[in-house]
């Protein structure tokens, strides 16, 4: 009967978690879109270079999917169990609640262990191959648009105006206008023509202008004297331009250059250059009094007689024996002081960005497991939820999932802050989300365990009986007597 009630229970929570997790995921997807809409947007990438990127965004956020879908699925299944009466008949058969929460407690952690695989294996691989795709994208230019009456400046080294776009394909223009800046020179050489026509050529590597009837004017100074020039005229029946479109293409980087972002690195990737930048730290460190140490003079003074001097150093030197300082000496003094506070603000600012280097592959290392422990934890709060709440569908469970996902990303947020900042240890801020949410699945699961009704009003009710300290609360709390 128990394997029976396990693949009642496995099935039950197939279909929610599925249907939820496709859900975030296009959620999540949209959100990093959205973000990259204008790098995107305009520029003639073709159906495959957005479906590889699509596919490789949308595996980078698997990891940040699987603990919401898990919350949302859990909740659904056994708030319809609970919806149904299925779950009172299960206990009423004498069954614990512990028992009918094991078959999805074992797959939350199943979805737990393919979540870190996942993260430390293929996202890593997944995140190269997109930012480096994002990369190209973001140094494509615009596709070729030249409108009517506007200036368009997309071809390097040329600006165009067009009066007019004609013809089934808008490919003959009217009133042309040139402006050739290859030669450095400004605006020194326009070309005019009444009409022109536009065309590809090889194979969409090149941009063909044929112009009709028109004038090339170029200004020419004079070599002998610089602040006079001279216009050169000529005119021309058929003209024909080309430009490269090479700007225009998606080149392909090397991912090699991508290789040492943390965001591209596993867990032993990320240990060693941990290891890296913390003796890179530590040399810098000791680096620093030696270094400093050349900003630092010697005075002589005078101890027993004005013939008898000797060297040291000037931080040990008494007030009372030093002579006065001259106007020189004191300028001098005063710029070696302030070399001391730039060196000392430069180098200052090295270490902070090294150490920060180091706490940002320490946090990649924590966020690995972090996420993977979060699909167990958020197991532990939408079970016992939904088991206490007897909801199912998309209603009651969506709000509440949303609710406890958005503490969770704020502490994460937070803490991750916290730990770049070095306001608190990187390990405390990022395990500070699962730290403080944990202790609230575990009273949920206490309470479901206790078939407590802990959103129905007579909770609140007998709850605020046990406090004798408050009586004006019992009264608001006990129901009104005739």
């Amino acid at each position: 009967m128990l394997k029976k009630l396990d693949k009642l229970i496995l099935k039950a929570f197939a279909g929610p978690f599925l249907l939820t997790f496709a859900v975030v995921e296009f959620i999540f997807l949209t959100q990093v879109l959205l973000k990259y809409l204008d790098d995107i947007v305009g520029k003639d990438l073709g159906i495959a270079v957005i479906l590889k990127l699509l596919f490789y965004l949308s595996v980078t956020i698997v990891p940040i999917s699987l603990p919401l879908a898990v919350l949302l699925s859990s909740l659904m299944t056994y708030g319809n169990l609970g919806e149904h009466h299925e779950l009172t008949a299960i206990k009423a058969s004498g069954i614990a609640l512990t028992r009918i929460l094991r078959p999805v407690w074992l797959a939350s952690l199943v979805l737990g262990g393919i979540a870190f695989w996942f993260n430390n294996s293929i996202v890593p691989k997944a995140n190269l191959n997109a930012y480096s795709l994002l990369w190209d994208v973001r140094q494509k230019k615009l596709a070729l648009d030249i409108r009517e009456g506007v200036f368009y400046n997309g071809i390097p080294g040329y600006t165009i105006k067009v009066n007019k776009k004609v013809g089934p394909n808008k490919d003959v223009l009217m009133g042309i206008m040139i402006y050739d800046h290859t030669q450095k020179s400004g605006n020194a050489t326009v070309m005019l023509a009444d009409s022109g026509r536009m065309f590809t050529r090889f194979g969409g590597q090149y941009l063909g202008l044929e112009l009709f009837r028109g004038h090339n004017y170029v200004e020419q100074p004079d070599a002998r004297d610089r602040s006079a020039s001279s216009f050169v005229r000529q005119g021309f029946k058929r003209n024909m331009i080309t430009f490269s479109l090479s700007s225009f293409n998606l080149n392909n980087t090397k991912k090699e250059l991508f290789q040492q972002n943390r965001m591209m690195l596993n867990i032993p990737q990320l240990f060693n250059a941990t290891d890296s930048t913390q003796r890179a730290l530590q040399r810098q460190r000791k680096q620093i009094p030696l270094q400093l140490s050349g900003y630092y003079t010697y005075l002589r003074f005078d101890t027993i007689n004005q013939a008898a001097y000797r060297k040291v150093s000037a931080w040990n030197v008494p007030l009372s024996k030093l002579a006065p300082l001259t106007g020189a000496q004191a300028e001098q003094a005063a710029n070696r002081a302030r070399n001391i506070a730039n060196f000392m603000s430069t180098n200052s600012q090295r270490l902070f960005e090294t150490a920060r280097d180091s706490a940002q592959f320490r946090i990649e290392i924590y966020r690995k497991y972090t996420q993977s422990v979060a699909v167990i934890m958020f197991f532990l709060i939408g079970a016992p939820l939904g088991a206490i709440i007897k909801k199912g569908g998309l209603g009651v469970p969506i709000l509440i999932s949303i609710l406890f996902f958005i503490v969770y990303y704020v502490l994460s947020i937070l803490g991750e802050k916290g730990g770049r900042e070095f306001e608190m240890p990187v390990g405390l801020g990022m395990w500070i989300s699962n730290a403080l949410l944990l202790p609230a699945g575990l009273f949920f699961l206490y309470q479901a365990y206790n078939d407590s009704g802990l959103l129905e009003t007579d909770f609140w009710r007998r709850l605020a009986q046990r406090l004798p300290r408050f009586p004006r609360l019992r009264r608001l709390a006990l129901p009104a007597t005739e």
